[in-house]
């Protein structure tokens, strides 16, 4: 997979870099076994090896898969809607970006991962952590929506 790092900054001057990652057709071609029964959060279950049958991810977490991009999260500014450094996003490009939704966005050339608000006086993009301000965007600002988040998977549990 082609990678390459983009920088992503807001105004506190707090920046973090998302990786974008290319995505491959070997990554939409594989399928996992998916078993017929349910995993207990309680005791374990003494069930054994019984496959019901392939799962392919992909049918299941991605509508358009030509136009998902995956990227590396770094930095903090998202941890409130659980989006934390080390997460894989899934970002579609070609969905419309409505209010509230995550998304990827280039303001004034720079990337960012941030909650998209729409306000009477304009559009804001919105932090999830206290640390970061609202980034209002002005008339005289280029905002651009690279893409909508569509999943999140967290690095490590």
């Amino acid at each position: 997979m082609a990678t390459s790092t983009l920088q992503a900054s807001h105004r506190s001057m707090r920046s973090s870099l998302l990786s974008l990652i290319y995505p491959s057709k070997e990554l939409f071609h594989r399928q996992r076994a998916l078993s017929h029964l349910a995993v207990l959060a309680g005791f374990s279950s003494t069930a054994g090896d019984y496959i019901e049958e392939h799962l392919n991810l992909d049918d299941h977490l991605i509508q358009y898969k030509e136009s998902i991009f995956f990227l590396r999260v770094s930095g903090d500014s998202m941890c409130g809607m659980s989006i934390f450094a080390g997460d894989l996003l899934a970002v579609d490009r070609a969905m419309s970006a409505t209010h509230g939704c995550v998304v990827i966005a280039v303001v004034d050339g720079e990337f960012t991962v941030k909650q998209l608000i729409n306000t009477a006086s304009g559009q804001v993009l919105r932090a999830a952590h206290p640390s970061y301000p609202d980034i209002l965007i002005h008339p005289e600002q280029n905002l651009s929506i690279w893409g909508v988040v569509q999943w999140s998977t967290h690095h490590k549990v």
